[in-house]
């Protein structure tokens, strides 16, 4: 799929990146990410892995594979139900969902962080609109033309 810049004057054209991240004794590791092109479809793909996360909770979970080919994050071994029980019901309250979306829509981070206090294990979701276009644009000399954007499956 491309996505071409808008011309200068009008609106610019935004994306959007998730990522999930883990910080644990005093390191911070990304467990997954990727790049969307609306608000919408980088919500939903929050919402699944704050899901994906909350099932895992309690069961075995496998060695990471070395890539993972459907773009959900590595697996978090939990200590406590704290943690989630509140990515559960941050993906299942739809309050929460509209004021994701229209943090996206007004060009904030929509962010949340969940704690495991049994050993301090900090999970981070958050999404990003990025300004690809403006960005092209502020590098490109004024006279050369806006260049289409080839979009990538994965971060």
């Amino acid at each position: 799929m491309k996505a071409a810049c808008s011309a200068p004057g009008r609106a610019r054209a935004l994306d959007y990146v998730a990522a999930v991240t883990v910080k644990a004794g005093g390191r911070a590791l990304p467990l997954g990410g990727v790049a969307l092109p609306n608000r919408r479809l980088v919500l939903r793909w929050l919402r699944r892995q704050a899901l994906r996360l909350a099932d895992g909770h309690g069961r075995y979970l496998p060695a990471a594979a070395p890539w993972l080919g459907t773009r959900d994050v590595r697996p978090v071994a939990f200590h406590s139900s704290d943690a989630p029980e509140a990515l559960r019901a941050w993906a299942d309250d739809h309050g929460s969902q509209d004021h994701a979306m229209s943090a996206l829509a007004s060009g904030h981070p929509a962010l949340l962080t969940v704690v495991d206090p049994f050993v301090g294990l900090r999970v981070t979701l958050g999404a990003w609109p990025v300004d690809l276009c403006g960005w092209v644009a502020a590098a490109a000399p004024a006279n050369h033309p806006y260049p289409t954007r080839t979009e990538t499956e994965e971060v």
